[in-house]
């Protein structure tokens, strides 16, 4: 059985998925291990959604005939207007890192990001609009759960703000109420081993450029 310390790090952002499906019992077992998060004043601020089959393509092709159509996304949580220089800095070397991993293939990059990655399944996280950055983080640590979850079961996911980038299609096929903000995707499946794309892995910053640690020797 994979322990924590493998599912950390063998866990990274697939971007591209084989078509075979999740069964429905996968999928709640990966949700119920996960809802062992704790929250803020065990609140537990969490709604999810879960689309697959016809249900998914449904939602993306509304997805992509809104792309063609020129329409901008506007998912419930904005992108922020401008990003720090050393995080700036951090995304371009994502492009770059992918496009000299994956070669050719890195020109399908934004190809798969508007086909979900083809992933056979997207899970949606929600809170209630009235809530704040506090019931954020927990549904932050949430998606952490959910990704440590699916690993362990030799799953893998990708999270990405293109998978709510339209909240009215998603209201409307996933009957998801409107007091509630649609605030992440999760895609999830068996990943393309196969693939180009996934031969990319991102590097990370080394604790000692981020953690700053006093009074303990």
């Amino acid at each position: 059985m994979m322990n924590v310390n493998e599912a950390l790090q063998t866990r990274r952002s697939c971007r591209a998925f084989k078509p075979d499906p999740v069964d429905r019992d996968t999928l709640l077992a990966v949700l119920n291990d996960a809802l062992r998060t704790p929250s803020w004043a065990n609140s537990q601020p969490w709604e999810i959604f879960v689309a697959g089959g016809e249900v998914l393509k449904e939602i993306n092709r509304a997805y992509l005939e809104n792309s063609q159509n020129h329409i901008s996304a506007s998912p419930d949580i904005p992108r922020p207007k401008s990003w720090p220089t050393s995080i700036n800095a951090r995304a371009k070397e994502l492009i770059s890192g992918i496009s000299l991993a994956a070669g050719e293939a890195a020109k399908q990059f934004g190809e798969l990001n508007q086909k979900f990655f083809y992933a056979p399944a997207v899970i949606y996280l929600c809170m209630d609009k009235s809530l704040t950055a506090w019931s954020m983080f927990d549904l932050g640590a949430l998606s952490q759960s959910i990704m440590l979850a699916a690993a362990e079961r030799g799953l893998a996911t990708m999270p990405a703000v293109t998978l709510v980038g339209y909240p009215e299609v998603l209201r409307s096929r996933l009957n998801i109420p409107g007091n509630l903000s649609i605030v992440f995707g999760i895609a999830i499946g068996y990943e393309d081993e196969q693939h180009p794309i996934n031969k990319f892995k991102s590097a990370r910053r080394p604790v000692s450029d981020v953690a700053t640690i006093k009074g303990i020797e």
